[in-house]
């Protein structure tokens, strides 16, 4: 059995790969998501929720934007260019992980004020829940492809030519 890049990634390097590339950005998207529910509901978006609501979405969102990055130069570039991929499953895993700049960036872009400028505050925070709700997405199909051995889609054929049992 094999596993993919993603899961490798997490379980190198230990504690610290987990810590950068899956605690960090998690526990502050998880952040965001706990308190976007306090906020839709009371829609007090003046006091000490809303602003950890806003510190934690800026924060992942540019810190992530160095892992996209970093992930990107170092280890996609490189896979794909040198055909080191182990299979479908492993493309989507890194794929949807990396997916996540999409969401995260906009969470940080809305909370900076880039984004939706004109809106009022409710109205910015219903984008605001959408994108915390397509990170949750894309997060968890990058875990549950992350955790396949990539044998699995590929017929039983495991990277390097061998049949798998």
């Amino acid at each position: 059995m094999s596993m993919t890049h993603y899961m490798e990634l997490l379980a190198v390097n230990q504690p610290w790969n987990l810590l950068i590339f899956m605690a960090v950005p998690v526990i502050l998207a998880e952040t965001v998501a706990i308190t976007e529910l306090y906020l839709l509901y009371t829609r007090n978006y003046g006091g000490v929720v809303r602003a950890v609501n806003r510190w934690a979405g800026i924060v992942v969102g540019f810190y992530f934007v160095g892992v996209f990055l970093y992930l990107l130069f170092t280890a996609v570039l490189p896979l794909s260019l040198s055909g080191g991929w182990r299979g479908p499953a492993d493309m989507l895993a890194v794929g949807f992980y990396l997916a996540g700049i999409v969401p995260l960036l906009g969470i940080a872009l809305l909370d900076v004020g880039v984004v939706a400028k004109g809106r009022d505050e409710h109205s910015r925070m219903a984008i605001h829940a959408g994108l915390v709700g397509l990170f949750l997405v894309v997060a968890h199909v990058a875990m549950i492809f992350g955790m396949l051995d990539p044998a699995v889609l590929m017929g039983g054929v495991v990277p390097g030519g061998h049949m798998g049992h």
